[in-house]
């Protein structure tokens, strides 16, 4: 009898530690896990733009999630240049070259002055063998961007050597594409492998 009263009082003096107060879990600060459902409130700041993150993941090669992203910033911040170029830039990734030609176009009819988009526009032209289109955006892109950007420059120069030679293979090659910061695709020529 003894025991079961040692061993009842044992079992009420756990639950009473177990409800005791104890301020919760603490998360360190520097904790690599995220915050506990209201850990607290979460600022404008807390939140990454759908530009930027759509940026981060064309870098990885995730095309796809970019897009989403893209179309995630557009609903956020509205379509204006900057995202339309963007859109139409994971879409020339994604080989879908008539849709990002479209955005491209629709991207340059909302601001002229944009040296991104029209580089980006050029490429697509590239890539479907409209040289001529090409080399005359890519001419628009480099007055633009005042001939800063060696990207837009090396653009414009193999436009023009397609267009004064359409079968110019020195050496044979193809085109392959090549991000450069945000919003600017290079055309990089590669030797074909035997």
């Amino acid at each position: 009898m003894h025991l079961r009263v040692l061993f009842v009082g044992s079992a009420a003096l756990a639950l009473l530690t177990a409800c005791e107060e104890t301020g919760g879990l603490q998360q360190a600060a520097d904790s690599p896990f995220a915050p506990a459902a209201g850990a607290g409130e979460m600022t404008e700041a807390d939140f990454v733009d759908g530009l930027t993150v759509g940026h981060r993941l064309m870098a990885s090669g995730e095309y796809e999630l970019a897009r989403r992203a893209y179309y995630r910033a557009a609903a956020e911040e509205g379509v204006n240049v900057e995202v339309l170029s963007a859109i139409g830039s994971a879409n020339l990734q994604l080989g879908r070259l008539n849709q990002a030609e479209q955005i491209l176009r629709r991207a340059v009819e909302l601001d002229e002055t944009f040296p991104p988009a029209w580089n980006n526009l050029g490429v697509v032209l590239m890539e479907k063998g409209e040289f001529g289109e090409a080399s005359r955006v890519f001419r628009i892109a480099f007055a633009l961007d005042s001939g800063q950007s060696a990207e837009i420059r090396d653009n414009l120069r193999l436009a023009l050597a397609k267009l004064g030679d359409p079968t110019y293979s020195e050496p044979e090659s193809d085109f392959r594409l090549v991000r450069r910061g945000p919003g600017f695709f290079r055309i990089l020529e590669t030797p074909e492998t035997p």
